[in-house]
């Protein structure tokens, strides 16, 4: 005899519907977040293959933040006959994680939508669009502002040396960096969900504030690439204004008070 969660149905997009989310067993939600998984991989295997063909354009975008600051003539060095293909591979890979960014959040979203009222639902599409925006521009913000900031003040501090900077280190310390502030600029979407599930309140992130910044500042040192305060600081002080923002967006949606 087949019991009532032997079977679920899906939707055509592959997602379950809401009734379906009260049957579901432990490992069907595991199944079903493989499946998201599964999903997501193949979406940034094809965006990886994409941006193979771009990969040294891109890694030329990507060093310029620093090239601008060496004397004229100076190049990045490379110490393996084998670090250029490989650096070109990981270059593909991580263009593939912005370009493949609407597809993984919408998978994210098909995930967790099930366990959302059906009001709450009708955010699908701005989810998607303003998770996208403010991961890509995350990402941008880092490159044009935080990344040269950076760049400029570690080969000032060496400047009194001859520089051999390799393309693996570069890249190394940029793509964390550009990577974590494309994350870090989630945190208004992470916000506006937290308040539309009634866990936060604007009035308990205002109250909260003080230790916001100490978590922003170790979270901050966490991402950042290198121990230095100056990299640490281009990485929180636009997280405060980010969780200021947040409170701005708890405030506009947060749900109303019931009688």
């Amino acid at each position: 005899m087949t019991s009532p969660d032997s079977v679920i149905e899906r939707s055509p997009d592959g997602s379950s519907s809401e009734e379906d989310l009260d049957k579901m067993s432990f490992l069907q939600h595991l199944d079903e977040l493989r499946r998201r998984l599964v999903y997501c991989i193949i979406a940034l295997f094809a965006a990886f293959t994409v941006c193979w063909s771009f990969a040294p354009g891109i890694f030329e975008i990507i060093q310029e933040p620093l090239i601008r600051f060496l004397g004229p003539g100076e190049k990045l060095a490379f110490t393996r006959l084998t670090s250029p293909f490989f650096l070109y591979m990981k270059v593909a890979f991580f263009a593939g994680i912005f370009l493949a960014a609407p597809l993984i959040l919408w998978q994210g979203w098909l995930f967790i939508s099930p366990g959302l009222y059906k009001r709450e639902r009708r955010y699908a599409g701005p989810f998607i669009v303003f998770a996208s925006l403010f991961f890509i521009g995350g990402g941008y913000f880092g490159y044009r502002v935080v990344l040269p900031i950076a760049c400029e003040f570690f080969v000032e501090m060496g400047s009194q040396f001859r520089q051999v900077l390799t393309i693996d280190e570069y890249f190394s310390f940029a793509g964390k960096l550009l990577l974590g502030m494309a994350l870090v600029f989630e945190t208004p979407i992470l916000i506006f969900f937290l308040t539309r599930v009634g866990i936060v309140t604007p009035a308990f992130l205002i109250q909260k504030f003080k230790y916001a910044v100490v978590l922003i500042f170790v979270i901050a040192a966490i991402i950042t690439p290198t121990p230095d305060m100056v990299t640490q600081a281009a990485l929180a002080i636009p997280m405060i204004f980010l969780y200021l923002f947040g409170i701005l967006i708890s405030w506009a949606f947060a749900p109303a008070p019931r009688t």
